[in-house]
């Protein structure tokens, strides 16, 4: 069992370990009895509901659960309310506990609940994808899509602990196992060409486990300089500014991984065309995507892309901020007028 502690505003630890969903007592801290709700989509309700909700009552808390249909694209105004009805109708109080049990879509939908819901109440991440244990449940980034673009409401509410029991990564199919990848690719380019080099091999099921420590020890650094996301948290957006708008493109079809890998290959070639970076930058980056089966070109126009990212959030009035790698372990933040994206992202950009 590794654990790694989160120090935001309110410290919490990330536990990373087999068979903790099961081991749960040794894992929180101590909480008098409270109202517990579950929140999963409806594949992992049906894969590990029962076993979360066990694992509560054995520890004297009483239970309810709430499950959604799977997928981005319900991570959505109206599943928040859903859930945020729900909450209310089993009478949970500010004592209680929202437990995420699930992917990104979940952690993002309970997240949000969570902070909202009576001005704010706990909530535990328990992450069974690998993107969500490596990304998305660490740093307190909760948020819903609207139409108008992804995660366009949102919070920053930290959670009282991560709990990720890689059991779990067992049942995943294989394009969501890989779409964790991604992101770990990401934090290598970021932060450690040592991992970058371990998954161009794609020879790491042994060194799973680690893998994500060290991708959440990286998170946790960036998070813990900039907990609400106004400067160095930023570089952790790699990829993320061309993957929001292919995914939006794509009407959540295309995975958030794949399509940060495919953002991430773009921008990566980009920055050598503009002699940001040696060409060998683009090269390595994209050695470890495609011997992990990611994608590196996209399905949609650049122009469709451009049109999406004009609503980004990462815009600031006439600017839009990129994040440009400029050696392997290395990148940095440049704002370019939003007039002169297309011309900078064309030489990097390439139609499947």
């Amino acid at each position: 069992m590794d654990k790694v502690t989160i120090s935001t505003g309110r410290p919490y630890q990330v536990t990373i370990g087999s068979g903790l969903l099961s081991r749960l007592g040794e894992i929180l801290p101590p909480r008098q009895s409270c109202r517990v709700a579950i929140v999963a989509d409806d594949i992992v309700d049906s894969l590990y509901g029962d076993q979360a909700a066990a694992a509560f009552r054995q520890q004297g808390h009483s239970v309810c659960r709430f499950a959604f249909p799977h997928g981005e694209a319900n991570k959505n105004m109206q599943q928040l309310t859903a859930l945020l009805r729900f909450l209310a109708a089993s009478h949970l109080s500010r004592s209680d506990l929202i437990v995420a049990v699930g992917g990104g879509v979940t952690g993002d939908l309970a997240g949000l609940a969570a902070a909202v819901y009576l001005r704010g109440i706990d909530y535990l991440q328990m992450p069974t994808t690998l993107l969500a244990a490596i990304d998305s449940s660490v740093g307190g980034k909760t948020a819903v899509d609207l139409p108008e673009g992804k995660n366009q409401v949102g919070a920053f509410w930290q959670p009282l602990a991560v709990v990720c029991d890689t059991d779990t990564f067992a049942t995943l199919p294989e394009t969501v196992f890989i779409d964790g990848i991604a992101e770990a690719v990401k934090y290598g380019v970021l932060a450690d060409p040592t991992m970058l080099d371990l998954l161009a091999s794609a020879d790491f099921g042994s060194r799973l486990s680690w893998i994500v420590r060290r991708s959440v020890e990286i998170k946790g650094r960036f998070v813990e300089e900039d907990e609400r996301d106004t400067g160095s948290r930023q570089l952790l957006n790699l990829g993320h500014t061309v993957g929001h708008a292919i995914e939006q493109c794509s009407g959540y079809a295309v995975p958030h991984g794949h399509a940060v890998a495919i953002g991430m290959a773009v921008i990566a070639r980009a920055a050598a065309a503009a002699g940001i970076c040696r060409d060998d930058v683009p090269q390595q980056i994209i050695a470890a995507l495609v011997g992990n089966q990611l994608p590196v070109d996209c399905d949609y126009s650049l122009d469709s892309l451009i049109e999406v990212i004009q609503t980004d959030k990462k815009r600031r009035g006439d600017l839009i901020s990129l994040v440009v790698p400029e050696q392997i372990g290395l990148c940095r933040l440049y704002n370019m007028p939003i007039t002169e994206l297309a011309s900078f992202l064309a030489p990097g950009y390439k139609r499947r």
